[in-house]
């Protein structure tokens, strides 16, 4: 099973690029696919992880790995979604110099800005729908970006107003 874990995560981290939100859908193609948790389980691991600090794909393979075989079954799917970035990184780090100032590399890596921004915004529309969220909500990751983007506003400060929002909703608005 600690094999399986490894080279499932091993592979995650190997052919997705884009960071998390990129990897989100063969994650949960993966883990859900293999029996290993159901959709729901699945989305609350997803929405604990991105509330923790780090990069929630890491924090999701040691959730999952850790609801499978506790702590050993942690650190395997850890090291398995780690391992490839770190590799590859390192041999990019070994030749950089010979390949930096090489016309198609550069080609190369401007093409892949538009496909990263696409591989994030896909699982976020599938998360979305998943959730079944309201479009009256659509508003708010809206506003954010524009705060960011526009305005400078710290990401922070975004983050603790939404918690803010979310709790008076919960307690005070949405009474159930």
């Amino acid at each position: 099973m600690y094999w399986t874990l490894f080279l499932t995560f091993f592979k995650i981290g190997a052919f997705t690029i884009g960071g998390g939100y990129a990897m989100l859908p063969l994650i949960q193609r993966e883990v859900v696919g293999r029996g290993w948790m159901d959709d729901d389980d699945f989305m609350d691991v997803f929405a604990v992880s991105q509330s923790l600090p780090g990069a929630f794909a890491i924090n999701i393979s040691i959730f999952i790995g850790y609801r499978l075989k506790k702590v050993a079954g942690a650190i395997v799917c850890m090291l398995g979604s780690v391992l490839p970035s770190f590799f590859i990184i390192l041999m990019i780090a070994l030749f950089f110099t010979q390949i930096a100032d090489n016309v198609w590399v550069e080609k190369a890596f401007k093409a892949l800005r538009p496909a990263t921004v696409a591989l994030i915004a896909v699982p976020c529309l599938t998360t979305a729908l998943k959730l079944k969220l309201k479009k009256s909500v659509l508003f708010i990751p809206a506003i954010s970006a524009l705060l960011i983007w526009q305005l400078g506003v710290s990401p922070i400060y975004i983050i603790v107003v939404s918690a803010l929002g979310g709790v008076i909703y919960d307690l005070w608005i949405n009474k159930k």
